[in-house]
């Protein structure tokens, strides 16, 4: 008779902070899971406290805490499936990021995360004691190496565990989603399953915490890298995989293989499940947003209406005497095609009043930016009016692309909770309208169709605080400038190499200074969906007041 394991696999969605929340989430994967006859269920890295922790991992009555939600847990799902799951373990000065196996009622086993990743947006040095490789745990007939998250990502740890009688592995992870990174993790899966002759089973949280969006799309290898199993990408649920010893030695069973989002798609659901999350964790459950009639506040409604339900989306348009007719009827069709509340508020009465309070202090002065960044401050105190009276969050509607320069107004259009499209410049900005216009998911709780009017996308860009204003009046066109950002923040390059490129010298050393001047400004923005390798919180630090330029 053939040997056979069943490995369940929690992809599941964890709350920071919420111990007995996702020890219940635990307890009721493993309830499944011994329905389904599994020997194991597992979860991914740090499941029980969620993931990253930050500085909260340092206060010792959290981790003390920890400990008894871990013991129970233990207790509560004594008879059935062992349990593997994350979480810290004390240590002298620093806790450790650990993995438990609970059977029988009790802790069997603790293993150590070796390597500590300490880059982009991770700082594990600082909060986590690095511990020694640990050997494989027998749990029932197999022998399973455990290699935790950034422990695959090096070869040492994996020989280890192969040498020391592992017959698979198993990776539990943290890991979250930019850009390209699934090809990424799966080279490297692949390397070390060559590398060792054994199966891997890489299991991926979901979810998104703050900045950051956990993808899932675990899946599971056979020895030559062979793909046993895909499970869906950003879709929490619990996936079971049987295991087969034969002459060779353990395999996994070939299983379903989900199909993954391509780069566009991954995008947009990656910031409609963050804006979910973070929504629905911070304790909110509507939103709210200023509708310009322009294509960035259309494009994070849309992104809204997927992700919460028209129902739950407000829209409010604050029309000046600059504002456009035609920018008063994009705003209303916009609405119309999402099914979205739209209220109007002008501020024009209370901009007047402003000027006429202010008149006797700018007397002697020019109209100028000033008076222009009083609208958008103006829309804020508004906007954030209704967002303290009825308790809906405030979204902010800024890309990457102004984020970057500064071309947004602090304490105005920056005023909200989050910002959906913070990851996205604005030449991305106007291909994911069309991407969305063109697809519809499941997943999406906003309707199909054309649901951004091919006139908001078209039309130019203008934040229309003054007469015939047009974003291209002060900076350059977006393909443009969308390039000179992307070489300076993205790939970090001089100014000389970004001029190399066929870029007007004067125009990138103003770019750059734009960059660094506006730090201030992103140090107080709203946390955003993080899509790429540099987005601005975690992974691009910089000093705040800094006088270096590069004039290479």
């Amino acid at each position: 008779m053939t040997e056979r394991f069943r490995l369940s696999l929690a992809q599941l969605n964890p709350i920071v902070g919420d111990l007995r929340g996702n020890a219940a989430q635990a307890a009721a994967a493993w309830a499944q899971a011994k329905a389904a006859g599994a020997d194991m269920v597992a979860f991914p890295e740090m499941f029980l406290t969620g993931y990253q922790l930050q500085d909260l991992v340092g206060k010792p009555a959290f981790v003390a805490d920890v400990q008894r939600v871990l013991a129970q847990l233990a207790q509560d799902c004594a008879d059935g499936p062992a349990i593997g799951i994350g979480a810290p373990l004390p240590g002298q000065d620093k806790p450790f990021n650990a993995w438990f196996i609970l059977q029988g009622g009790k802790i069997a086993a603790q293993l150590l995360k070796h390597h500590l990743p300490n880059y982009k947006v991770f700082d594990e040095h600082r909060y986590f004691n690095a511990g020694n490789p640990s050997g494989p745990v027998r749990v029932g007939p197999i022998r399973i190496g455990v290699p935790i998250c950034e422990d695959a990502w090096f070869e040492d740890v994996t020989e280890t565990l192969a040498e020391t009688g592992a017959e698979i592995l198993l990776v539990p992870n943290g890991s979250p989603y930019h850009r390209g990174k699934m090809d990424t993790r799966q080279a490297i899966m692949v390397a070390r399953v060559i590398e060792t002759g054994l199966p891997l089973v890489y299991l991926n949280l979901t979810g998104g915490q703050d900045d950051q969006i956990f993808d899932g799309a675990s899946f599971v290898l056979n020895p030559h890298g062979v793909l046993a199993q895909q499970m869906p990408a950003f879709e929490a649920g619990l996936f079971h995989v049987d295991f087969e010893r034969g002459p060779d030695g353990w395999r996994a069973c070939p299983g379903d293989k989900a199909v993954l989002p391509d780069p566009w798609a991954a995008d947009y659901r990656a910031m409609v499940e963050g804006l979910r999350d973070y929504v629905g964790k911070a304790g909110f459950s509507r939103v709210l947003l200023g509708l310009s009639g322009g294509i960035d506040s259309a494009l994070v409604a849309a992104i809204a209406a997927d992700a919460l339900g028209p129902e739950n989306v407000r829209c409010v348009m604050l029309p000046s005497r600059f504002t456009s007719q035609a920018s008063l009827d994009d705003a209303s069709d916009v609405a119309r095609r999402l099914g979205l509340r739209l209220d109007t508020v002008p501020i024009g009465p209370a901009h007047a009043t402003v000027l006429e309070t202010l008149a006797p202090l700018f007397a002697g002065t020019q109209p100028g930016l000033t008076e222009e960044n009083v609208q958008s401050r103006l829309r804020g105190v508004m906007l954030m009016a209704l967002s303290n009276k009825f308790g809906d969050m405030l979204l902010t509607t800024g890309n990457k692309s102004e984020v970057a320069v500064g071309y947004a107004t602090i304490y105005g259009d920056m005023a909200g909770g989050y910002n959906p499209i913070k990851d996205l410049y604005k030449t991305r900005v106007f291909e994911t309208c069309r991407w969305r216009n063109a697809h519809h998911e499941a997943w999406m709780k906003g309707p199909g169709g054309e649901v951004i009017p091919p006139a908001v996308i078209d039309k130019p860009p203008t934040a229309e605080l003054r007469e015939n204003q047009k974003d291209e009046d002060s900076l350059p066109p977006y393909p443009v400038l969308d390039d000179i950002l992307e070489m300076l923040i993205d790939k970090d390059a001089s100014v000389a190499e970004v001029v190399a490129r066929g870029h007007d010298r004067a125009m990138v050393e103003k770019i750059e200074s734009l960059i660094y001047i506006s730090e201030y400004k992103r140090f107080q923005s709203a946390p955003g969906a993080r899509l790429t390798e540099r987005a601005f919180w975690l992974d691009r630090r910089y000093p705040i007041v800094n006088r270096w330029r590069d004039k290479t």
